[in-house]
């Protein structure tokens, strides 16, 4: 397993544990990026709250599930979209309008693009989840 994409792997991880119904899902490592996309999935009620626990190793996450993913992912290339390019990627990543999300960094910080479009700016995606 290659580490090179630590928000890929954190997704993965809470997709596969999603679909064999665990309660919980343990992300390791973790980042700042990481915490701010599981806030926002906390947000939108895609997940529960997490806990940080730190060892010798560095930090792990500890996620509650909820049972209301039924897809999530990174955007691989991160695509810069411009503030009203945003329906291109709704129809792409996304299965309905106003069904899911999808996760900009912006120069507001990381946003979904709902926020994003009321703000009218633009970002890299980062990664989509319904």
């Amino acid at each position: 397993m290659s580490l090179n994409d630590t928000l890929s792997n954190a997704l993965s991880n809470i997709l596969r544990d999603e679909k064999l119904g665990r309660p919980e899902s343990t992300i390791k490592p973790s980042s700042k990026v990481i915490k701010k996309v599981l806030d926002i999935m906390n947000e939108n009620r895609y997940v529960g709250n997490f806990e940080e626990t730190k060892n010798a190793k560095g930090c792990i996450l500890k996620l509650n599930l909820l049972g209301n993913i039924n897809k999530c992912g990174v955007i691989k290339p991160r695509y810069k979209v411009k503030k009203d390019q945003f329906e291109k990627f709704e129809e792409r990543y996304l299965l309905a309008r106003d069904m899911g999300i999808l996760i900009v960094s912006t120069p507001a910080g990381i946003i979904t693009h709902t926020e994003a479009k009321k703000k009218k700016i633009g970002g890299r995606l980062l990664a989509y989840c319904y």
